[in-house]
């Protein structure tokens, strides 16, 4: 029986993982939240964890009031996270939380020896050469939860040892496929939070819709699989059916497909490399009837242009791109700035901020926070 603690338990891949644990043998020994301490009591009583954490302290407070009837302890803030991280006892931790707060507790678990089902995207974005660097002295298994990356992996299994020689990067399109770069900037934040395939979080959505999540995953995927950016390929694919796939030497290319469902990713990560029956509806290709792809409008989604810049240059690049990102996006969902400011504010970010190439965790904070600082206080 696997010891499973969920970081982000009561976000999107959160709530999602634990709707499949009845199909997994484990037991969870940690849940966290930022503030939706409600479903984290709910998920605390009917999972019996040795330990949950609210980020925030007042809803930590709230919290232990509500587990008071329990032995579950309550943590709270940057140590809690840690803790249930790196000290519950767990074999695997889910990092589902949204944001650079993934990074610190991701980095705990590895020095514990826990193997990761990577969820949270700026971990590798942010310190993806310390981050594998560390996995691989550690012994610790990197497992992707992102269905994109969760695909190149599932094709990997399939390659029996022969090296990948190209990835191909699907892509939804977001909402605005097809819009061109004018009529970007009118885009309403109801508009920008309705993705056509995917239930997910705020952020998340916003970076679909703007496609900085696909450059980010194409980051991720350059730490995962070792390859240069430019062996990377994105590709709009409408119907969210071919997840991604991989080209080897001979031109093969293999790909891995299935309804738009975080649920199996998920799932497989966490059973990996065992296949056990999953509750996901099964695909049928005669009814989707046809596939779709398309090269990306790099014009009207400049946000891949700039991603790529950062994995090229690499250093503390991710850390600039990602923490601008996240602040601009703060932003656009607060109703401050525009949907096309969003790519322009990273873009002033990654301009103004001095670049560094070998980079230590602390220049990786630093450059997190200037990024940050930055993007706020442009007028």
């Amino acid at each position: 029986m696997k010891k499973i603690a969920i970081l982000g338990s009561t976000g999107s891949i959160g709530t999602q993982t634990v709707d499949i644990l009845p199909a997994v043998d484990a037991q969870v020994v940690a849940l966290t939240t930022n503030t939706r301490i409600q479903i984290l009591e709910e998920q605390a009583r009917a999972l019996h964890p040795k330990m949950v954490c609210a980020y925030d302290e007042a809803a930590a407070r709230d919290l232990k009031c509500r587990l008071a009837d329990t032995e579950i302890r309550v943590l709270t803030g940057m140590d809690g996270l840690i803790a249930c991280a790196a000290e519950s006892g767990a074999d695997i931790v889910v990092t589902a939380v949204v944001g650079m707060v993934g990074l610190l507790p991701t980095l705990a678990a590895i020095d514990a020896g826990k193997d990761i089902a990577l969820a949270n995207k700026e971990t590798l974005v942010c310190a993806g050469e310390l981050v594998m660097r560390k996995a691989r002295e550690k012994g610790v298994k990197i497992l992707p939860v992102d269905s994109e990356h969760s695909a190149i992996f599932q094709c990997v299994q399939a390659a029996q040892g022969n090296p990948i020689d190209k990835i191909l990067l699907t892509a939804s399109g977001g909402p605005f496929f097809g819009k061109t770069a004018e009529q970007m900037r009118t885009v309403t934040r109801e508009q920008a939070l309705a993705h056509p395939n995917w239930s997910m979080g705020a952020k998340i959505t916003i970076d679909s819709a703007t496609m900085m999540n696909k450059g980010l995953e194409l980051i991720e995927a350059m730490w995962l699989y070792d390859l240069p950016p430019e062996d990377i390929e994105i590709v709009v694919h409408r119907e969210s059916i071919v997840h991604s796939a991989v080209e080897f030497v001979d031109g093969s290319v293999i790909a891995q497909l299935g309804v738009p469902d975080m649920r199996l990713p998920i799932q497989y990560a966490l059973t990996w490399p065992a296949r056990v029956p999953c509750k996901v509806p099964r695909l049928r290709l005669a009814e989707v009837a046809k596939l779709t792809f398309f090269e990306p409008d790099r014009q009207a989604f400049p946000a891949l242009t700039l991603a790529q810049r950062a994995a090229a240059q690499k250093g503390d690049r991710g850390a600039v791109l990602n923490g601008a990102n996240e602040a601009a996006v703060g932003l656009f969902l607060a109703g401050e700035i525009g949907f096309a400011e969003i790519a322009e504010r990273v873009a002033h970010a990654l301009d103004t901020i001095a670049y560094h190439k070998d980079v230590t965790l602390d220049d990786i904070l630093a450059a997190d926070a200037a990024a940050r600082a930055l993007v706020r206080a442009q007028p």
